[in-house]
């Protein structure tokens, strides 16, 4: 049977430098689960691999997209899916690594799609969110499917209009069963404690500062970027636009940051829990544990 490892985790926990150790081992090609690092020009908000890393090991699904464009689990799982083909044909070990929880969730398990979206019931209930809070949209889905409601954080809004949406239109999920079905997986997910984590994505948020940020955001904007679209909307970059309007400090902008992550950081554990075959350990111990995999499994 083929052999894929799946490396995921809490942002800040070490997750490229261990994808780039094991392809490095073991003649691997890593495909990146991130939203955000298929776009164009979103390099240092994203935490991307440098150049060098991505010359001394081929990296697939990284700068795939432009800034304006949008992309879902659906359109990942056949990139996906074309990367692992393209690696396997070399004889190479598919690495995926990556903190979208969902890719890494339809990856394991398959995913549900429904019919295409109503565009203008998702106008109506955007407007309400904007006019009477997120809370206001989510209590309706919870008073229509509490069970439903209780899986999505009222912030999530475009998920909760999502299930809004199937909930009154009467939109049926159909199944879609996983792509690594014929795989035989090693799929790890690392955490550390919370201490740690926090101030390790502090550290990475001052690195990004450093390193540009502030002027990667600014470069986004001139091209035409706006707080509405799905590239710019993701923490790091979502920020700044009140920034560069002149509504908030720089300070108050690099805080923001970093609270968000940590708050992305709580949900990213808490959803990694409930995804099946995931594995959840400390950094040494998974790359132990995708070591031995991998050598049970030599020849």
């Amino acid at each position: 049977m083929k052999k894929l490892v799946i490396i995921t985790g809490l942002t800040g926990s070490g997750k490229s430098n261990l994808a780039l150790d094991i392809a490095r081992k073991y003649n691997g090609e890593i495909i990146s689960a991130d939203s955000v690092q298929i776009y164009k020009g979103l390099d240092i908000g994203s935490a991307k691999v440098s150049v060098n890393y991505r010359q001394e090991i081929p990296h697939h699904l990284i700068d795939i997209k432009n800034f304006n464009e949008t992309y879902n689990v659906g359109e990942f799982l056949v990139d996906c899916k074309n990367a692992i083909d393209t690696i396997l044909n070399k004889d190479k070990l598919p690495i995926i690594v990556g903190g979208t929880g969902m890719y890494i969730k339809a990856l394991l398990e398959g995913y549900s799609c429904g019919n295409k979206a109503d565009l203008d019931f998702r106008a109506k209930y955007e407007k309400l969110a904007l006019d009477l809070g997120n809370k206001y949209v989510w209590d309706e889905l919870n008073t229509l499917n509490p069970d439903k409601a209780k899986t999505v954080h009222p912030n999530n809004l475009k998920r909760v209009i999502r299930y809004l949406e199937m909930e009154k239109l009467g939109i049926k999920d159909t199944n879609v069963e996983s792509i690594l079905k014929d795989f035989d997986i090693c799929a790890v997910g690392i955490v550390a404690e919370r201490e740690v984590i926090y101030d390790k994505i502090n550290k990475r948020v001052d690195k990004m500062i450093n390193s540009g940020l502030e002027q990667e955001v600014k470069n986004l904007i001139h091209k035409g970027a706006t707080r509405d679209f799905q590239s710019t909307n993701s923490i790091g970059y979502k920020e700044w636009f009140d920034y560069f309007e002149g509504n908030q400090s720089l300070d108050k902008t690099i805080d923001l940051i970093k609270q968000h992550t940590r708050n992305y950081c709580k949900r990213q554990l808490t959803f990694l829990k409930i995804i099946k075959d995931l594995r959840l350990l400390e950094k040494e111990e998974a790359k132990t544990f995708i070591e031995e995999f991998l050598n049970d499994r030599k020849g």
